[in-house]
């Protein structure tokens, strides 16, 4: 225990016989229960865990027949941390990719009282360019802008960090069944807490990479969370904007992107058409164009300083958190 609070780590795996040892053998003194849901391993990974929980009391196994997916993993992880009525709950990779001794940073937060949801931020370590590799580094930055509009928190870095922290109310209050079974969880659980007004603190860890194999298909992960993070972003429109309150920076969103589609797109098209086809610049249409994309453009960056200010208070930063535990 923490602060008199009970600490749960959810640790979902897939064919991790090799790093499973060293992920649970590291668990930090304070945590109370190890929540590891075996997601339908085909190697020894199961037998590991049942190994190890023999001599650990505070590891429960979660066992999936099949492979259901990290997202499911994750919910069935939170819903039995639910069951334990665990005060905090945090989520470790079975890679041993998370350092074990960062876990009090990022439970802090929470400790607390500043936030109700702590995410590990890999960017704020000084050194993070050489250890990271530059594909992931590259990928995490452009998915990183994405996932500000999806979910709401600008001031919050490297949303596609797993390694993460939950309070028992703020986990009672979302729709944790109705996550994302998928990648993009990350995305889909800060855009739940965002329209329920939760405060989350990034908080710096360490980028750990060694012998642990990504089970990331870049080339399909990028298009299938790019997706997901549009669908989020119109969702936290919908119902934190229109639904639960109204906020005038949804109208400005919905007139930037109207006279995008409807006059930019058109008079753009138009315009290489007559070049193309007749050889002749319209100037009228020209002038509609600039005149539609100029507007357009500054209605939307006006939504989007509307949108920080309005969540400017629900991100917290939290780089002290580490030096202080």
């Amino acid at each position: 225990m923490l602060d008199d609070k009970t600490i749960g780590v959810v640790v979902p795996a897939y064919n991790e016989e090799l790093l499973i040892d060293k992920t649970l053998t590291t668990m930090p003194d304070f945590v109370d229960t190890v929540i590891v849901v075996n997601d339908g391993s085909s190697d020894g990974t199961k037998q590991k865990v049942q190994s190890l929980a023999e001599i650990d009391s505070r590891i429960v196994l979660v066992d999936h027949p099949v492979n259901l997916g990290l997202g499911q993993s994750l919910i069935d992880g939170y819903l039995k941390s639910r069951e334990l009525n665990l005060s905090i709950t945090a989520v470790m990779a079975g890679d041993a990719q998370m350092a074990p001794d960062d876990l009090a940073a990022v439970v802090a937060p929470i400790l607390n009282g500043k936030a109700e949801y702590a995410k590990g931020n890999r960017l704020l370590m000084a050194d993070v360019a050489k250890q990271m590799p530059l594909h992931r580094l590259i990928g995490n930055s452009g998915l990183t802008f994405l996932t500000k509009f999806a979910t709401g928190y600008w001031h919050v870095m490297d949303p596609q960090c797993g390694y993460t922290a939950i309070s028992a109310d703020a986990l009672a209050a979302i729709p944790i069944e109705q996550m994302t079974k998928g990648y993009g969880y990350n995305a889909d659980i800060l855009n739940m807490l965002n329209i329920r007004n939760f405060a989350v603190s990034d908080v710096e860890v360490k980028p750990v990479y060694g012998d642990e194999q990504s089970k990331i298909k870049l080339s399909s992960y990028i298009p299938k969370v790019s997706w997901l993070l549009i669908r989020l972003f119109f969702r936290r429109l919908l119902h934190k904007y229109m639904v639960r309150d109204f906020n005038p920076l949804c109208l400005s969103y919905i007139t930037g992107m109207a006279l995008f589609l409807l006059g930019t797109i058109p008079f753009g098209i138009r315009l290489l058409y007559m070049y193309d086809k007749h050889a002749e610049f319209p100037q009228t249409t020209f002038l509609c164009l600039m005149f539609l994309t100029i507007a357009s453009v500054q209605i939307l960056l006006s939504a989007v300083q509307y949108d920080m200010e309005d969540n400017r208070h629900l991100c917290i930063h939290g780089r002290g958190y580490r030096s202080g535990r």
